[in-house]
């Protein structure tokens, strides 16, 4: 598939957990995007891909994405694709903190837009017991709050969508299959129906036009995990994002 190069640079956004890369020497041995930036840039795309706090809040992480944007891409316009909770920080960017004229678009990936069910369960049964041990070692809390389906009810009334924005959104419909899996699926399963394993379908549409995947919530930015290959759930990279980039070229931005 024909890859398009689009106007504006393509920034990558990670979400929970995130780190863009562990590289040892000129060995990568780990990749957020595996093999993403790669595919955007075969076609000379400029890929941008930041580092935000691995368990920062949404706020927090908002405001490292525009300092990232500030000092890499000053003034330009950006296209931003983003994981899971980095959906949510790119939205707060875009509407809280006045970058509403500097991103072309969003699309997401994953992102839990109205909250997920797995969230609010461990909050329930984890939250008395593993807020201290995060305090004593100085790692924030509010990550996992600013999943949770009332914050994020709370977040979707405080966060206007901005009209020169193009919002876009990607959902993944898993069968709940693989010991990674079990537990979270369910969970929201019950809550909320089909799901990636973490968020459910519903949760992740948003925007103007919505795609939905087979896959886990991981397979929507090409992890393998150490179960996939084994069940032959290898995800073609070139087949699922060239057509996001295609349709931001043929929209004209």
């Amino acid at each position: 598939m024909i890859i398009p190069k689009l106007k504006a640079p393509i920034v990558l956004v990670h979400g929970l957990f995130g780190v863009n890369h562990i590289r040892v020497g000129s060995m990568m041995l780990f990749q957020y995007f595996a093999g993403i930036p790669e595919l955007m840039s075969r076609s000379g795309n400029r890929v941008l891909v930041p580092c935000l706090s691995p368990v920062g809040s949404v706020a927090e992480r908002a405001q490292q994405l525009k300092d990232f944007l500030d000092r890499e891409v000053p003034g330009d316009g950006v296209h931003l694709l983003a994981h899971s909770m980095g959906g949510l920080d790119a939205r707060y960017m875009i509407s809280r903190l006045g970058m509403n004229k500097r991103v072309a678009s969003l699309t997401t990936l994953g992102t839990p837009h109205r909250g997920t069910a797995f969230a609010d369960w461990g909050i329930r049964r984890f939250g008395i017991f593993v807020r201290p041990f995060l305090d004593m070692l100085g790692i924030p809390a509010q990550a996992f709050q600013d999943l949770t389906r009332a914050k994020c009810r709370a977040f979707n009334d405080s966060v206007p969508d901005a009209a020169e924005v193009r919002y876009f959104s990607v959902a993944a419909n898993h069968d709940g299959h693989g010991p990674e899996w079990t537990l979270p699926y369910g969970i929201v399963f019950r809550e909320e129906g089909p799901n990636d394993g973490v968020v459910s379908v519903e949760s992740a549409r948003y925007g103007d036009v919505i795609d939905v995947w087979d896959g886990d919530h991981f397979s929507l930015i090409n992890w393998s995990g150490p179960f996939k290959q084994s069940r032959g759930t290898a995800v073609d990279v070139d087949h699922r994002f060239g057509p996001l980039l295609r349709r931001l070229a043929d929209e004209g931005l």
